[in-house]
């Protein structure tokens, strides 16, 4: 071997600084790949979040505006108002109403309304609906927005506010309603719904201008 092709070659300095660089750019390379996984990641979280938020809204509005002045009778046989309100999560439940368009895909032997209620539970917002209107008890509770602090609810009728209903006065059902829920990292929402389509109380003799 001639002294120029010994010269061709790397020494080890060389070396040494060559992989050097490749560790600085793959270690480089590694911290942008996990920090892109963890943005991607934190993402699918927050849409999973705003999607969660979003169906639990959308099923509220469903029911409350198909809320329907139906009394009802509990497990015991016990008659129920049509509509009961509390005012925060603390109560079980906190909410519950009758419902009707309840689509009977399967063809069952049921009604057409459904009695369905809310709960807070561990920090889960959650419903229940019920097989029968009367007499019967409810279904598993199907989990519709987890890290709720807490909830408030208030009732409107005839330009007033309450913080409880349970259909006193003769009036089954209130005409708005507004939620409250305030979450884990301090996120609070305010939402109005419409209850029963703005639902109408037969005007008295009072209040009929």
């Amino acid at each position: 071997m001639t002294s120029d092709e010994r010269e061709g070659g790397f020494t080890l300095v060389e070396v040494m600084v060559a992989l050097l660089v490749f560790a600085i750019l793959a270690s480089g390379g590694v911290a942008l790949l996990a920090f892109s996984a963890r943005a991607q990641a934190a993402s699918g979280r927050a849409l999973d979040d705003v999607g969660a938020l979003n169906r639990t809204l959308s099923i509220l509005a469903a029911d409350l505006a198909q809320a329907q002045p139906r009394p009802v009778r509990d497990e015991a046989g016990t008659p129920l108002p049509a509509f009961v309100g509390e005012a925060d999560g603390s109560a079980q439940p906190m909410l519950r109403l009758v419902r009707g368009g309840w689509t009977n895909l399967d063809r069952q032997p049921r009604p057409g309304a459904q009695k369905v209620s809310y709960r807070l539970d561990g920090g889960v917002l959650q419903r229940l609906g019920y097989p029968q209107l009367d007499g019967a008890a409810p279904l598993s509770p199907a989990p519709l927005l987890d890290r709720v602090r807490g909830v408030r609810l208030r009732y409107r009728l005839a330009g007033a506010w309450s913080d409880r209903w349970d259909g006193a006065g003769g009036v089954p059902l209130p005409q708005a309603l507004e939620l409250r829920i305030a979450r884990d990292d301090g996120t609070e929402y305010r939402q109005l719904f419409l209850v029963g389509s703005g639902f109408a109380p037969r005007a008295t003799g009072d209040d009929a201008g």
